[in-house]
Protein backbone atom coordinates (compact mmCIF):
# COMPACT_ATOMS: atom_id res chain seq x y z
CA UNK A 1 0.00 0.00 0.00
CA UNK A 2 1.26 3.40 -0.60
CA UNK A 3 2.80 5.75 2.10
CA UNK A 4 3.21 8.94 0.45
CA UNK A 5 0.19 11.56 0.01
CA UNK A 6 1.53 12.07 -3.46
CA UNK A 7 1.19 8.07 -4.14
CA UNK A 8 -2.67 7.88 -2.96
CA UNK A 9 -3.34 10.85 -4.74
CA UNK A 10 -1.79 8.83 -7.76
CA UNK A 11 -3.67 5.87 -7.13
CA UNK A 12 -6.86 8.57 -7.11
CA UNK A 13 -6.27 9.85 -9.88
CA UNK A 14 -5.47 6.42 -12.09
CA UNK A 15 -8.52 4.81 -10.92
CA UNK A 16 -10.84 7.94 -12.05
CA UNK A 17 -8.91 8.06 -15.59
CA UNK A 18 -8.99 4.24 -16.37
CA UNK A 19 -13.26 4.36 -15.72
CA UNK A 20 -13.41 7.47 -17.75
CA UNK A 21 -11.53 5.72 -20.62
CA UNK A 22 -13.73 2.49 -20.02
CA UNK A 23 -16.72 4.71 -20.47
CA UNK A 24 -15.51 6.54 -23.34
CA UNK A 25 -14.08 3.39 -24.89
CA UNK A 26 -17.08 1.63 -24.32
CA UNK A 27 -19.52 3.81 -25.71
CA UNK A 28 -17.69 4.78 -28.75
CA UNK A 29 -17.48 0.70 -29.80
CA UNK A 30 -21.35 0.75 -29.12
CA UNK A 31 -21.15 3.58 -31.57
CA UNK A 32 -18.95 1.82 -34.35
CA UNK A 33 -20.95 -1.12 -34.01
CA UNK A 34 -24.11 0.28 -34.72
CA UNK A 35 -22.77 1.85 -37.71
CA UNK A 36 -21.37 -1.05 -39.31
CA UNK A 37 -24.76 -3.04 -38.98
CA UNK A 38 -26.68 0.11 -40.74
CA UNK A 39 -28.15 -1.07 -44.38
CA UNK A 40 -29.67 2.80 -44.11
CA UNK A 41 -27.14 4.86 -46.54
CA UNK A 42 -29.13 8.28 -45.28
CA UNK A 43 -28.80 7.04 -41.47
CA UNK A 44 -25.09 6.00 -41.60
CA UNK A 45 -24.28 9.52 -43.43
CA UNK A 46 -25.87 10.85 -40.59
CA UNK A 47 -24.65 9.21 -37.93
CA UNK A 48 -20.86 8.76 -39.65
CA UNK A 49 -19.37 12.03 -38.93
CA UNK A 50 -20.48 11.68 -35.01
CA UNK A 51 -18.95 8.20 -34.42
CA UNK A 52 -15.32 9.47 -36.17
CA UNK A 53 -15.54 12.56 -33.69
CA UNK A 54 -15.84 9.91 -30.93
CA UNK A 55 -13.00 7.96 -32.04
CA UNK A 56 -10.82 11.04 -32.75
CA UNK A 57 -11.60 12.14 -29.47
CA UNK A 58 -10.11 8.58 -27.87
CA UNK A 59 -7.44 8.89 -30.42
CA UNK A 60 -6.58 12.58 -28.85
CA UNK A 61 -6.74 11.29 -25.30
CA UNK A 62 -4.28 8.54 -25.82
CA UNK A 63 -7.39 5.78 -25.08
CA UNK A 64 -6.38 4.06 -28.54
CA UNK A 65 -3.48 4.63 -30.66
CA UNK A 66 -4.06 7.11 -33.47
CA UNK A 67 -3.25 4.26 -36.37
CA UNK A 68 -6.06 2.38 -35.26
CA UNK A 69 -8.19 5.19 -35.06
CA UNK A 70 -7.46 6.19 -38.45
CA UNK A 71 -7.99 2.10 -39.35
CA UNK A 72 -11.01 2.39 -37.88
CA UNK A 73 -12.40 6.25 -39.57
CA UNK A 74 -11.46 4.27 -43.18
CA UNK A 75 -13.19 1.06 -42.77
CA UNK A 76 -16.55 3.09 -41.35
CA UNK A 77 -15.85 5.56 -44.49
CA UNK A 78 -15.78 2.65 -46.83
CA UNK A 79 -18.65 1.03 -45.27
CA UNK A 80 -21.02 4.16 -45.68
CA UNK A 81 -19.69 4.51 -49.40
CA UNK A 82 -20.82 1.19 -50.32
CA UNK A 83 -24.00 1.66 -49.15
Amino acid sequence: MANHLSAKKRIRQTETRRLRNKYAAHTTRNAVKKLKTTTDKAEAAEMYPKVTAMVDKLAKTRTIHKNKAANIKSKLARHVNNL
